[in-house]
């Protein structure tokens, strides 16, 4: 987990002619990106260094240190930028980060393996976990309360309803 990168936002284009950058946050909150000051590229090379920024509709207006020109903003436009793991704070006891979940064991409440988390997504209608068992094809299920009553991160497993067992 050590070199896990987060899809912290994408550059979404230039704003106005002096080099800003449009940049469409996936943080809970788009200023928390000024406070990481240097998002990655995917393969962990520089991507961005924030210099400075303001809130704008669905994300932030910046200033970037490799960023002078309009072009040079526009030519960004797609980019896809990371922060590491570790650049994340503690989270609370009894939290935990949603990426955090990405490996772990899947079990029933009985302790029957059902395989690992494989991704987390959100089609717009809340978080799916893609699970994948030990053989045969992956799997969704929904990131709720009924389907996943417990997360127990210190011992590495999500305790999980069979989709089968909730209807």
């Amino acid at each position: 987990m050590a070199d896990r990168l987060i899809l912290v936002g994408r550059v979404a284009g230039a704003f106005g002619v002096r080099g800003e950058v449009r940049i469409t946050s996936y943080t809970a909150e788009p200023a928390a990106l000024l406070d990481y000051k240097t998002l990655q590229r995917e393969d962990g090379s520089p991507g961005l260094t924030l210099t400075s920024g303001r809130p704008a509709k669905g994300g932030l207006v910046v200033r970037a240190t490799e960023v002078e020109t309009r072009e040079q903003a526009e030519a960004l436009r797609g980019l896809k930028l990371f922060i590491p793991r570790e650049a994340l704070p503690e989270p609370e006891e009894d939290e935990f980060y949603v990426t955090d979940l990405i490996g772990l064991d899947v079990v029933t409440t009985e302790g029957e393996a059902l395989g690992k988390v494989r991704t987390v997504h959100d089609f717009g209608a809340g978080d799916l976990l893609e699970i994948q068992p030990p053989t045969g094809a992956s799997w969704w299920l929904p990131f709720t309360r009924e389907a996943v009553p417990e997360v127990r991160i210190a011992e590495g497993k999500v305790i999980a309803v069979r989709p089968e067992e909730t209807e």
